[in-house]
């Protein structure tokens, strides 16, 4: 097929091709944003780019009517690029997903017409619902990453970073149940579900030392009572748990329960915990990240494999490392503290210029390690040796 240096330029002049088109799919998906499962249009437009271009599209998915995935090539080495695309209430596409998407497209597009010349079959698998859904977590139960030698992709972020961590997490749902009575006239007849709604938040607060580095216990109010004259019958919230470790997460899982019971107990009310799954803990596989990291390097940026400086989410991509060798690179789409996911200006960055060269950056980093996995048997060697040993 020619040397690296040849597979390398053809992997960019295919990006490079596709340009207008990558850069007007991303603006699309990031001008009408679409929440968890709900992603129609998105997914809608990812498929008539592919189909566009001769690769039919399965869809839906495991079941998912916005899950998708094309392949090219059928050779023995199996790689796939992720793509994202839902938003988050409100503020849209303040995680950058719109760039995920047609960053992970362009991979695909760029890399699919050499995958039987690579000895590949490549793959773009479409995985609606990480803003809590867990898309990823429903394809990888039915089997759609089984056997892959690599699953890859990029998020935006302040900076750039090959192998930062992501944490373990779950929800909680935290339902009251008291007893109500007029609030001036006859206060002691009633059982405030809202009182062992509050003491909650202070009990989780009060064990926070107890808490290893790196857990993250954060909690909103969903319904705080019924009226101001009425000792609230009925309280509820939410609380988002996360750590480091499954085996930490399950820890201080069992003390915001213990919180949520006590606080009922101390004030005579009814509690029902229902727990949400969440995602694992992101095993990034260190020699595709290293290798991604080579690719960025002869693109013109040097990326660190981790920050201290800086936190961490959650992701359901997590969980597709913990079934096939992954990695899940972080590309700066604006400066270092700028701005970070889940903000307004974040928002903005996704559909900025930067934002946009960003994405065709990642494009072609994942398409040139892509090919490096195909063609380099030491490399699938150690990226599965590491994966295994994890």
């Amino acid at each position: 097929m020619g040397t690296p240096d040849d597979i390398a330029r053809l992997l960019d002049e295919g990006v490079d091709a596709r340009a207008a088109a990558l850069q007007d799919l991303s603006l699309r998906i990031h001008a009408n944003p679409e929440l968890r499962f709900e992603e129609h249009r998105a997914a809608g437009w990812i498929t008539d780019a592919l189909t566009a271009e001769g690769y039919p599209v399965e869809r839906p998915l495991a079941g998912l009517p916005t899950a998708l995935r094309a392949r090219a090539g059928d050779g023995p080495v199996r790689v796939a690029f992720l793509a994202e695309y839902d938003a988050l209430p409100e503020i849209g596409h303040a995680c950058g997903h719109n760039l995920i998407a047609a960053g992970a497209v362009g991979a695909f597009l760029a890399t699919a017409p050499h995958a039987q010349r690579l000895g590949a079959t490549v793959e773009l698998i479409g995985t609606p619902a990480e803003e809590g859904g867990g898309g990823k977590v429903i394809l990888a139960e039915h089997g759609v990453f089984d056997g892959l030698d690599a699953a890859m992709m990029f998020h935006p972020f302040d900076r750039d970073l090959t192998a930062h961590p992501t944490l373990a997490n779950l929800w909680i749902h935290m339902d009251f149940k008291g007893a109500p009575s007029h609030a001036a006239a006859a206060p002691w007849d009633g059982r405030s579900a809202l009182t062992a709604c509050l003491q909650t938040f202070s009990l989780i607060d009060s064990q926070r030392v107890h808490f290893r580095d790196g857990v993250r216990v954060h909690g909103y109010i969903l319904d705080g009572g019924q009226a101001v004259n009425i000792i609230p019958e009925r309280a509820a919230c939410e609380f988002s748990v996360r750590a480091r470790t499954l085996d930490e997460l399950a820890r201080v899982r069992a003390i915001v329960e213990r919180c949520a019971r006590a606080a009922a107990m101390a004030c005579d009310v009814e509690v029902t915990l229902t727990p949400r799954r969440g995602y694992k803990d992101m095993r990034n596989n260190l020699p595709l990240a290293h290798a991604f990291a080579a690719q960025l390097k002869a693109l013109g940026r040097v990326a660190r494999e981790t920050d201290e400086r800086v936190g961490t989410g959650s992701t359901d991509m997590g969980d597709v490392s913990h079934v096939v060798p992954a990695i899940h690179a972080w590309l700066a789409i604006c400066d270092e503290g700028e701005t970070l996911c889940h903000e307004h200006a974040f928002a903005r960055a996704a559909c900025s210029e930067r934002g946009l060269l960003t994405m065709r950056l990642g494009a072609k980093a994942l398409a040139r390690t892509a090919a490096a996995v195909a063609l380099d048997p030491g490399l699938r060697a150690a990226a599965r040796e590491s994966f295994e040993r994890a």
